[in-house]
């Protein structure tokens, strides 16, 4: 009886784990970005990083304390963090125009240093790993939580 549990515990510990790396390494990334290589982020990538560095944290301590119910305050967090980076990314990629872009002023996220892996550009990176958390949230979600 205590094997199937433990299995239990275990995968839902690997989908913390994957999540809270997930983020974490997100985190430095920006950071690098900003700090290091001086590129100055754009109001809306802003906003995103509102939403991603205290998922390090809630994630972190998740992991620690193996809590399946983090779903539910990290969850809102990666949400809201997506559609910034979706309106990002319409934005981006011209499918809405920039009249209705809340703030014209400041540094831009189109010219080609801010891409990686040969032109794949930071908004579209980040919609994905807002993805991929709120994927992980929702199999914690749906597996592990009674």
């Amino acid at each position: 009886m205590e094997a199937p549990l433990k299995q239990h515990q275990s995968g839902a510990w690997a989908l913390l784990l994957c999540a809270w790396l997930l983020a974490l390494v997100s985190t430095i990334a920006v950071l690098f970005v900003g700090e290091v290589m001086g590129q100055l982020p754009c109001v809306l990538c802003w906003f995103q990083r509102a939403f991603m560095f205290p998922l390090v944290l809630v994630l972190g301590v998740a992991c620690c304390l193996s809590d399946t119910g983090v779903w539910r305050y990290a969850l809102p967090l990666a949400v809201m963090g997506w559609l910034i980076a979706l309106y990002h990314n319409l934005l981006y990629f011209g499918l809405i125009p920039e009249s209705i872009k809340p703030c014209g002023a400041g540094p831009s996220c189109s010219g080609a240093d801010m891409t990686i892996l040969s032109g794949v550009p930071l908004p579209l990176l980040s919609l994905g790993v807002f993805s991929l958390l709120i994927i992980f949230l929702v199999l914690i979600r749906r597996r592990f939580t009674v």
